[in-house]
């Protein structure tokens, strides 16, 4: 962890919250909120906008992982929950809510750093997916509408395929825009004609 980071803990048992704060602390210069109740966890995480949640809780119910959800933190944030022990099924709906880190047999002071630490670098790696994942698929889409305006092109101007490229590029630079915007222009243009 390098850097103050703003860490909201989520513990319900007063000394262990303690505990955990004092290791955060031990760790380094960090903004540490302890949320003592995770009825309205969705709400009180929000209000604190951290950079990272801890959540130390025995025996966590979909419900609160679907607030969790809900409170959309784990897209915006990691997530490290450590849990007493492990429930059937319940790590896999905890990683597709979102979390990070998910720790069985509970939090012990000293692995504090380390599973955060491991928490943010995969939420980064995860971030860094869907960044790459959602410029794919605008590429994608960009390609497509470039392909269907170079059919419409070469079907009414009877040219081939590099020239009506050629021209959605020239027109595209004439008029400072992308050649995807001037595709995308024609082809609703074309629609409009029918």
């Amino acid at each position: 962890m390098s850097g103050k980071l703003s860490i909201v803990v989520v513990e319900e048992d007063r000394d262990r919250a303690i505990g955990i704060v004092n290791a955060l602390m031990d760790s380094g210069d960090h903004e540490v909120h302890v949320i003592g109740s995770p009825i309205g966890l969705a709400r009180k995480i929000a209000a604190f906008a951290p950079d990272v949640v801890l959540i130390d809780i025995d025996n966590p119910t979909r419900d609160m992982l679907e607030e969790l959800t809900l409170a959309s933190g784990p897209l915006d944030r990691p997530v490290a929950m450590f849990v007493s022990g492990d429930s059937e099924g319940l790590a896999q709906t905890a990683v597709e809510a979102g979390v990070s880190a998910y720790v069985v047999n509970g939090l012990n002071p000293d692995r504090v750093k380390p599973v955060i630490d491991t928490a943010i670098a995969r939420f980064r790696m995860f971030r860094q997916m869907r960044t790459e994942l959602a410029e794919t698929r605008r590429a994608l889409e960009e390609r497509k509408v470039i392909d269907r305006a170079k059919g419409l092109l070469m079907k009414a101007k009877g040219i081939d395929e590099d020239a009506a490229y050629a021209l959605l590029r020239k027109t595209a630079m004439d008029q400072g825009r992308r050649v995807a915007e001037v595709a995308e222009a024609l082809v609703t243009a074309s629609g409009l004609l029918r």
